[in-house]
């Protein structure tokens, strides 16, 4: 009797194998990835060197393996199959055989469950132990330490998903690039503290949609929100053990799914909605994108994804020494964008964020690697030449930070057209010039031009340089003006990381101070390096928070900082914030009013004898302008530019755009005396913007000719008064853009 059970039960089981066996059915190798149908779920993974592929399924949760299942075909090095009874929600990894040879550049092992590079979604979250690597940690010889553990207990898992959402009438903003103002911010950190937040949405996609939120952000001005990287994640292990995370993201495992931590509900679609209430606002999303290297780490590091489905492929591997990574991303590996599928990838990511989730660009983190080829970088390398020639991708809004720490790394101003890039020098000469150091002073006339000596060629236009003079990795600006040194000691690397080189001034005291006359140096010098940048020709972007006065406690390097540190403290803000963003409120509006100062073309300095002008003359404090001498004193704080905004193309008809605007920049400790130039059609100048008296009830007029007193360590914007925009206008402005405030709440 006992045997005749045991056979019911073993032919039992056969039958379900069979059964299973036989639902499965070949499928297709395109598209790659986890794709539903309306009717089952098609299975797709490249992989050039595997021997066999399994899909493993698990319940809903990912604790739980059901069944393994070989992938039935392998087409143009696919290997597919198709599961009919397969829904949205079904969660799944994969196991890849062949080779474990380290020194030939492969490291297979069915042991470690692998996420789909595809996956669109993920499940869980990662448990660091041992078994997650593909080696015997300790072992000597790393060919012969093949490691048998499973690593799926403590692995991610992908989870199929359906794209059906209802965008309604939602419609990209389209903002023309000469018109954009950038706003970095961090999808957790700029939420998580806020007041007016639910709870269960802060730090999250939701969060950053909610309409205080955003009406804060649309207030400012500001055109486009930049989000630090929210592909998927993984948190270091060693940061893990100090009690610390990945708080930035630069450590990307999964190019397609959105990082988990940033879901208030375990549905995509919440990122979709977030875009759909920011564009409302007009406002567009730009995604800071990590394709250069991946969390998988150098030849020490875990098998995640890549590494176990096929590491020759998709990483640059030493040609001397297979089982080493090529690092010129810096943190262990290199992505190998060489390979026309990793090159394919990348690619269909992109497309990805930018039609099925609609965001408006990306800005590329060591962006250099993505150019590199075989003999260093191109820019008309593959990726840029893919680029370029996409219907889709060629559109939207491209930009590069241009460097890596490879060999020929620094190429800014090397990008192809088309593509915008992070301009590190014009934060450099902002800070040294303000700082008050000496030899600044051309190279901030320059840097106010949009940097027409590294980016004026091959027909690219004053926007391709995204000026900036604090970002995500650095000082706050609050921070910049109020210490001589980084203060890195809570990320447990005894201060030694984060950069040295900060360019930065406390004013007299390391940090916090209740000195007035200190505080009111360092409140005017925030205003000065905001004019300056939202002033300059070129693209601004501003950090989140900067305008809030927000402190970092003078740590310029919290990636691992997910606590207070590094995020926004809405409360802290009440004193001096308010006024300070109503000051970069007012700077936006004056150059969103004058094409001026968003032109279209690079400032020359040439005479047009056809209009009788020059578009910029650059005047020393006598008023007259400068020449050789003048130019090379290293003694020189003081400069002013003449801006004419007849010096157009012809044809050109915008409100404003005839223009005569004069720009003083005055970095020295003690007043100079201006003297305000004649021009043309002119009598008066009036004072639109005085970092030394930002709160005035009516802006003064001083006559062409007279002398004014420029306060020390100070910036001026003055428009001629037949071309100005009353003091009226522009308060008609600020209440346009509270109406428009209003207007958003409304419709959110």
């Amino acid at each position: 009797m006992e045997s005749q059970k045991r056979s019911k039960r073993t032919g039992s089981a056969s039958a379900q194998r069979f059964a299973r066996r036989s639902r499965v059915q070949e499928g297709v190798a395109h598209p790659l990835g986890a794709t539903w149908d309306g009717r089952g779920v098609n299975f797709a993974l490249f992989s050039a060197h595997a021997t066999k592929v399994e899909l493993c399924l698990f319940d809903t949760n990912g604790r739980r393996e059901l069944e393994r299942i070989e992938m039935p075909e392998y087409t143009d090095e696919v290997w597919h199959a198709y599961l009919p009874d397969a829904r949205p929600g079904t969660v799944y990894g994969y196991r890849a055989h062949g080779p474990y040879e380290p020194t030939a550049g492969h490291r297979f092992n069915p042991n470690k469950l692998l996420l789909d590079p595809y996956a669109k979604a993920l499940v869980g979250n990662l448990r660091w132990n041992d078994a997650l690597f593909g080696y015997r940690i300790g072992s000597r010889k790393e060919d012969l330490s093949f490691d048998r553990r499973d690593s799926a207990p403590a692995m991610l898992k992908c989870r199929v998903t359906d794209p059906a959402f209802t965008w309604g009438k939602e419609r990209a903003p389209q903002v023309p690039w000469e018109k954009t103002v950038l706003y970095e911010t961090h999808v957790r950190g700029y939420t998580v503290r806020h007041p007016l937040v639910p709870p269960p949405h802060r730090g999250t996609f939701a969060g950053l949609a909610q309409h205080e939120v955003v009406s804060h952000i649309k207030g400012l001005g500001v055109t486009a929100v930049e989000l630090m990287p929210v592909h998927a994640f993984v948190d270091d292990r060693y940061l893990i053990e100090k009690g610390l995370r990945n708080y930035w993201g630069y450590n990307t495992i999964a190019f397609f799914a959105p990082e988990a931590r940033y879901l208030s509900i375990p549905f995509v679609n919440e990122f979709k909605e977030m875009v759909a209430r920011l564009h409302d606002a007009g406002l567009e999303v730009i995604l800071d994108v990590v394709y250069n290297h991946t969390a998988e780490g150098n030849e020490k590091g875990p098998t995640l994804s890549f590494k176990g489905i096929d590491n020759a492929s998709y990483y640059r591997l030493l040609p001397d020494n297979p089982s080493h990574y090529i690092n010129d991303s810096g943190t262990g590996n290199t992505f190998n964008l060489s390979h026309p599928r990793v090159l394919q990838l990348v690619l269909d990511s992109l497309r990805y964020w930018a039609t099925e989730m609609r965001v408006d660009g990306f800005r590329f983190d060591l962006a250099t690697i993505l150019g590199r080829e075989a003999h260093g970088f191109d820019p008309s390398g593959g990726f840029f030449d893919a680029v370029r020639q996409d219907p889709v991708l060629s559109g939207i809004k491209l930009i590069a930070e241009p460097w890596d720490i490879g060999p020929g790394g620094y190429q800014v101003g090397n990008f192809p057209p088309g593509w915008a890039e992070w301009n590190d020098r014009y934060r450099d000469t902002a800070r040294g010039f303000w700082r008050g150091d000496e030899g600044w002073l051309s190279q901030m006339a320059t840097r106010l031009s949009a940097s027409g000596d590294i980016f004026a060629r091959r027909g690219r236009r004053p926007w391709v340089s995204v000026n900036f003079v604090t970002a995500h990795d650095g000082f706050t600006l609050r921070d910049l003006v109020s210490y001589n040194d980084k203060h890195n000691e809570a990320n447990g690397e005894d201060n030694r990381d984060g950069h040295a080189h900060n360019l930065s001034w406390n004013h007299g005291v390391e940090g916090p101070t209740s000195d007035p006359e200190i505080t009111a140096l360092r409140e005017r010098q925030t205003r000065n390096l905001l004019a300056t940048l939202l002033l300059s020709l070129g693209t601004p972007m501003i950090l989140a928070g900067d305008e809030l006065g927000r402190s970092q406690g003078g740590n310029n390097n919290p990636y691992c900082q997910d606590n207070e540190t590094a995020w926004i403290d809405w409360s802290a803000s009440d004193s001096e914030g308010p006024a300070l963003a109503e000051f970069v409120r007012e700077l936006i509006g004056i150059r969103q009013s004058y094409p001026v100062l968003h032109r279209n073309r690079f400032l020359t300095g040439e005479y047009d004898p056809e209009l009788d002008v020059k578009d910029v003359a650059w005047l020393t404090p006598a008023g007259t302008e400068m020449g050789p001498d003048e130019w090379s004193d290293p003694h020189a704080r003081c400069i002013g530019a003449l801006l004419d905004g007849r010096a157009r193309p012809s044809g050109i008809k915008k409100p404003g755009a005839d223009a005569t605007l004069l720009l003083i920049l005055n970095a020295h400790h003690e007043a100079v005396p201006f003297r305000l130039p004649e021009v043309l059609g002119g009598c008066e100048w009036l004072s639109l913007i005085d970092t030394a008296a930002p709160q005035r009830s009516e802006p003064p007029a001083i006559r062409c000719g007279e002398h004014y007193e420029v306060v020390g360590r100070s910036v001026l914007l003055f428009a001629l008064k037949p071309h100005h925009r009353t003091w009226r206008t522009l308060q008609a402005l600020a209440e346009m853009t509270q109406q428009e405030t209003r207007t958003t709440r409304e419709v959110l």
